[in-house]
């Protein structure tokens, strides 16, 4: 089935299965592997994407659900300067170990600082905890994460 919809502010289509999860047709067949799979079931966080401007697990998402709207991935947002400030604040405050988990706590970040009605209030570190909840990293015990958020908040005044 032929399926269009914007991928990072550009109209695409690709004709895939309209059941195979949106994961597996951004890294298959449109190629953008920043989106990654980890656990397959919405848990992990590491194939989150905007999805009209809402954070989702791509993974729990059918590729038709896709027509028409506008995805975000890695790739797109870090060509965007609200999404390079967050990936230099994560990479500042040492918030990047493995990596795995990065796509999706990027795209958190950015979910979080880009949706807050008063861009001049930082987040609360509740805020940033309930943001990336559902993002999980092994590696960095999330406080370097954390630091990152109030880093791009702070960096980012005038952007957000």
């Amino acid at each position: 089935m032929k399926i269009e919809f914007f991928l990072n502010n550009e109209c695409v289509s690709v004709d895939a299965d309209p059941m195979q999860s949106l994961l597996n047709t951004l890294r298959g067949n449109l190629k953008k592997t920043a989106t990654k799979e980890g656990c397959g079931e919405g848990e992990c966080g590491a194939c989150s994407v905007l999805f009209n401007g809402q954070l989702v697990n791509a993974c729990m998402m059918p590729t038709a659900q896709a027509e028409g709207a506008n995805i975000m991935t890695l790739e797109g947002l870090r060509q965007t300067a609200k999404g390079q400030c967050v990936i230099d604040a994560l990479l500042e405050a040492k918030g990047v170990q493995c990596g795995f988990c990065t796509p999706g706590m990027v795209l958190a970040l950015y979910a979080l600082l880009n949706g807050r009605s008063d861009p001049t209030q930082h987040p609360t570190e509740k805020e940033i905890r309930t943001a990336i909840s559902g993002n999980l990293c092994r590696c960095t015990g999330y406080g370097m994460i954390i630091d990152a958020a109030n880093i791009a908040a702070t960096k980012g005044e005038g952007l957000w």
